[in-house]
């Protein structure tokens, strides 16, 4: 077989635009490798991607989506350390080997053509060969590369508690605040919705001291409560804008984080040297990244999984097969 599904945007107005197409199979030059997709991850970015609120650059007619996992089908003739049907998952960001992002120019499925497809050719130094030993299906794999009660947070409540720590999560969802005590054991809840003042609650199992790390996924329309349930010197990690504050409600972060001491920093993705890590240890662990639904590699199927993944009703994620 010499072509393969390609599916690309047509516009940036709405995920409904995106078009399959038969294109031809990549050549790989002598550092590169071949990778069968088997499965893809999606992303809240994917969607802004699709509907045009992505706020970094995008190219036109772009394929879509960042995150996948496959086996290796071909190996550039440089390669001696990889075989041919060797497990993988491929780099978000393929300039990114180690240290922080510099540019947003190399970020697979926006600023250059990405893995919803069948068929990704990439360079050596930006694959992840999966432990034998590790137990994953293609699509958990694939949840690691970018890893709310969503999947993000639900990695980092799995990561947290792999490594000991006691964590507390916040949703507006009693029954998701139920599953994630029962499946991820998460040690305390909070419903942000019942409780709008969730900061207070936090301080509550700290004994008032506040939390030593907050993975915040709201954006300016949470950052003050997060500030305000934080331990002094603590750190905050911002990975999304889910919540935007209107300008007149726009807290003074400035102030707020002086007057805690406080790290908050925002979280683009890993290097691929933090990838190799993270798979270390999820193999180590044994953790399994949280899958909440598959969806087919159908046209139909891939406009579904968008639709799923927009309405934020998910607390894995959201993940394509590609089979």
């Amino acid at each position: 077989m010499s072509t393969q599904t390609v599916y690309r945007l047509q516009d940036q107005k709405s995920h409904h635009s995106i078009k399959r197409f038969q294109e031809p199979i990549p050549s790989i030059d002598k550092h590169e490798v071949l990778i069968k997709i088997h499965g893809i991850s999606l992303n809240y970015r994917d969607v802004a991607v699709a509907n045009g609120t992505y706020p970094f650059p995008v190219k036109d007619q772009v394929v879509p989506c960042s995150d996948d996992a496959g086996e290796i089908v071909k190996i550039g003739s440089s390669i001696d350390d990889l075989k041919v049907g060797a497990r993988v998952v491929g780099n978000f960001n393929l300039n990114n080997l180690y240290g922080p992002l510099t540019n947003w120019n190399h970020g697979l499925g926006a600023p250059i053509d990405g893995v919803l497809r069948e068929y990704i050719a990439l360079p050596r130094s930006d694959v992840v060969e999966i432990p034998l030993d590790a137990k994953l299906s293609y699509t958990q794999m694939a949840a690691l590369v970018c890893t709310g009660t969503r999947g993000v947070s639900i990695s980092g409540l799995q990561l947290a508690h792999a490594a000991g720590a006691t964590t507390i999560v916040t949703s507006s969802s009693d029954e998701k605040l139920k599953l994630v005590q029962e499946k991820y054991h998460a040690d305390h809840v909070i419903n942000y919705k019942a409780t709008p003042n969730w900061s207070a609650e936090v301080l509550k199992p700290t004994n008032g001291k506040g939390v030593d790390y907050i993975l915040e996924n709201g954006g300016s329309g949470t950052i003050k409560q997060s500030i305000d349930a934080v331990a002094m010197g603590g750190s905050i990690s911002i990975i999304g804008f889910l919540s935007q504050a209107k300008q007149d409600d726009m807290p003074d972060v400035a102030m707020l984080a002086l007057g805690k001491g406080c790290i908050i920093r925002g979280i683009n993705v890993g290097s691929k040297q933090l990838l190799e890590e993270l798979v270390r240890f999820v193999a180590a662990k044994e953790i399994r990244p949280p899958v909440e639904k598959v969806f087919g590699f159908g046209r139909e199927e891939v406009v579904a999984a968008y639709e799923y993944l927009k309405k934020g009703s998910h607390i894995g994620k959201v993940c394509i097969s590609v089979e």
